[in-house]
């Protein structure tokens, strides 16, 4: 039986590692994907001419992406020598064990990397949010609750208030402090209903100051937004983030 824990442990080892680069290798497979049904452009030299050949640049391509994107820095030598003993089923330089107490360091170096990338880019963003509350403060119009959150009515209205325990139904746009939007009930054509008690805190707080009619731009401090978990690709760790938000009725009717 061939040796195959050497793959199996590789493989294991990038699909630990390898969430923070997801998007980086589809996009990296979609390359190699693209050009499956037309002739492959070979380097000088190189033959693609049965399926196997196809198929074996192919697999080298989709795993020097993946290798390049998870791992970075590798020699190549002792890479091809190591599939060479597989396929050769030679006896490998390593032992299994070997392999095993290899991957487990370099991922936990990996996890610790990303941890380290991670803290900086919370910190980085908690001083650009101090800074720009701080300036925001300044401009007329401009109020601050006693949590930190900033409010400027854009349009007033004489409607009633909500309580945290009603529903209400909004447009918004989202976006972060340079700009970003990363949601909009506008771009959807299509307001959106929610329990005022059911979503982040600066909202909670915020709407409850809102007339129905009313529009009012917020400026909401990370610990009022997401924190330091942040949302998603959209919304970095501790991000400060600004809503446009109009609401538009209180308890609306379904349907």
């Amino acid at each position: 039986m061939k040796k195959i824990w050497l793959a199996v442990a590789l493989a294991s080892t990038l699909a630990a590692c390898g969430s923070e680069a997801e998007a980086e290798k589809k996009e990296a497979v979609a390359e190699v994907e693209a050009p499956a049904a037309a002739e492959v452009a070979a380097p000088a030299g190189v033959q693609l001419e049965t399926e196997v050949q196809k198929l074996s640049y192919g697999v080298g391509l989709m795993l020097g992406g993946q290798l390049r994107n998870d791992i970075g820095e590798i020699d190549l030598e002792l890479l091809t020598k190591a599939i060479d003993t597989i396929y050769k089923d030679e006896e490998p330089l390593m032992t299994q064990e070997d392999v095993q107490v290899v991957m487990q360091a370099f991922q936990e170096r990996k996890m610790e990397e990303q941890r380290q990338l991670m803290a900086k880019m919370a910190q980085e963003e908690l001083e650009k949010g101090e800074a720009y509350l701080a300036e925001n403060a300044k401009v007329e119009g401009v109020m601050v609750t006693e949590s930190g959150l900033q409010y400027q009515v854009l349009t007033a209205a004489e409607g009633d208030k909500p309580f945290a325990e009603d529903t209400v139904k909004v447009h918004y746009r989202g976006t972060l402090i340079d700009g970003t939007e990363f949601d909009s009930s506008y771009s959807r054509n299509e307001p959106v209903s929610f329990p005022l008690n059911g979503v982040i805190a600066g909202w909670t707080e915020g709407l409850q100051l809102m007339n129905v009619g009313s529009k009012v731009r917020f400026v909401i401090p990370s610990d009022l937004a997401y924190g330091p978990g942040g949302a998603g690709q959209a919304i970095p760790p501790n991000a400060t983030l600004v809503f446009e938000v109009e609401l538009l009725e209180i308890n609306p009717e379904e349907g």
